[in-house]
């Protein structure tokens, strides 16, 4: 057996260190969650407080839902010329950003032909949109389940909804994806819809809150479910007040918001965590300097523990 020198040793020493050091930097990146935000949380911002903000709190992707209180976004400022989109697309790689999703308002469930165009006619705006700036979704609303329509009837018209802006948007990089929003918020309900609406280009924005604070539903038995729909996520905490929801700081609240989360990651979902802070609907609030370092520092120290 070879006796090793004292080089030898140090010099195999040091690999080994340098082996685990870099272990242990890829075990944490690996663990570090993809974050996003909505501007619904911060709707008195500009492009350049939004874009700022992200890039000093460790985002790396923005969901656009209205910019400076103008929610068609096909009418904002930053995305009205190819020029200015050039520009924009410009800022978000200069700080290291990616457009994750457009909050677009489109309901899927609505009958009467004129506001049915109306609808669908956003989808399409919003799709294209979304291809001009390299951003993979858009959302659209399934939403109420009116009395005096059969409830089997609205669904079939969300279901056709959905392939209908799937169509449009074959060809391009983008994904149609509904949230699970308004009346539909039963996992039975979402799966449902999703397999009448299979399509390639069709998924689902899974907003846990929405959901549980409706059904109580176990998001760990909601996720084995869905999981195979959902391609984004709106991340939120909220306790029930006099039997009203009230958004509260991660953690802060009673929704079951980490075991979500956890399903998530340890169930191989690769996308972003985007939270959906809704100062625009709720202006007591916090404001969004607070909610938005306290979500990035609150699920950094959360994937950092797992």
């Amino acid at each position: 057996m070879k006796v090793s020198t004292r080089k030898e040793f140090l010099q195999t020493s040091a690999i080994f260190m340098a082996a685990a050091f870099a272990g242990t930097s890829f075990d944490f990146k690996k663990n570090k969650p993809l974050l996003s935000f909505s501007t619904l949380g911060c709707p008195d911002w500009d492009f350049e407080k939004i874009t700022d903000f992200a890039m000093q709190n460790s985002y790396t992707g923005i969901e656009i839902r209205g910019i400076l209180r103008e929610m068609d976004l096909t009418k904002c400022d930053i995305f009205s010329t190819a020029e200015k989109r050039s520009a924009t697309l410009k800022t978000m790689k200069d700080k290291g950003l990616s457009f994750v999703d457009l909050g677009s308002s489109a309901n899927m469930y609505i009958a009467d032909i004129a506001e049915r165009k109306k609808n669908l006619d956003e989808g399409r705006r919003f799709i294209d949109l979304a291809q001009q700036i390299n951003c993979p979704f858009i959302r659209v609303f399934p939403n109420g389940l009116p009395k005096d329509r059969g409830k089997n009837e609205t669904m079939d018209l969300i279901a056709k909804g959905l392939v209908e802006l799937g169509d449009y948007a074959k060809g391009s990089n983008v994904c149609v994806l509904m949230e699970t929003h308004g009346d539909l918020t039963k996992t039975e309900d979402l799966e449902r819809i999703m397999l009448s609406a299979q399509h390639e280009q069709t998924g689902l924005v899974w907003d846990v809150t929405n959901m549980w604070t409706v059904t109580r539903e176990s998001p760990v038995e909601v996720y084995k479910k869905l999981k195979k729909y959902i391609r984004h996520t709106h991340i939120k905490d909220a306790k029930l007040v006099d039997g009203k929801v009230q958004y509260v700081l991660m953690g802060q609240g009673e929704v079951p918001i980490f075991d979500a989360i956890d399903a998530l990651s340890k169930g191989g979902y690769k996308g972003y965590y985007s939270f959906e802070w809704e100062k625009l609907w709720h202006p007591e609030l916090a404001e969004p300097e607070i909610a938005f370092a306290d979500y990035s520092e609150v699920m950094n120290k959360h994937f950092g523990s797992l």
